[in-house]
């Protein structure tokens, strides 16, 4: 099952194989996670976050149909941070524990304290920039999604999307250049 396709995995699923679904649950767990973890205030609005779409992904009274399975997953998990966001007004992610692990735990001591340094300072950098450009930045780092597939997700044209993230890499760049 692991070379199938999403949307051959999804329609087995749907025709009742839970293995399918398992298999699509791990495919992506971290991708999907990550980017939410990044756009929550706290792992715990994350993982809820997560549950949720996979949960509206099972019982969606519209199930996935045509295109493609990753943008349709992403497109669900981001319309439920928004509708969050909105209910709650949360601030972008401040989880220094979660960025903690993430690095690297081989480096000596000063490459770590340089390495933390900078995933804080990315961080405070994603958090500073417009939302409409994190976003892009994390649907295309995070989610790994083409321009045409965020263009799509967040209803503007690519060329849109386009200059949110050239705009996006110029500030993170300047600002994060002796990171680089």
């Amino acid at each position: 099952m692991d070379g199938m396709s999403d949307e051959a995995l999804f329609n087995l699923y749907r025709k009742g194989d839970a293995s399918a679904f398992e298999v699509l649950y791990q495919r992506y767990r971290q991708s999907l996670y990550l980017f939410l973890l990044r756009t929550c205030d706290s792992p715990a609005d994350a993982d809820e976050l997560y549950q949720d779409a996979w949960s509206r992904i099972i019982t969606a009274t519209k199930p996935f149909g045509e295109g493609s399975f990753k943008a349709y997953v992403f497109r669900i998990a981001r319309n439920l941070q928004i509708d969050r966001f909105r209910r709650e007004h949360l601030k972008p992610v401040n989880d220094d524990e979660a960025m903690q692990q993430m690095s690297d735990p081989t480096p000596t001591p000063d490459v770590r304290a340089n390495d933390l340094d900078c995933a804080e300072r990315m961080k405070r950098q994603l958090a500073s920039l417009p939302k409409e450009q994190s976003e892009a930045f994390l649907l295309k780092e995070e989610g790994g999604f083409t321009l045409e597939q965020i263009a799509e997700m967040v209803s503007v044209g690519r060329e849109t999307i386009k200059s949110r993230l050239r705009y996006a890499l110029k500030q993170l760049r300047k600002m994060l250049e002796d990171c680089l």
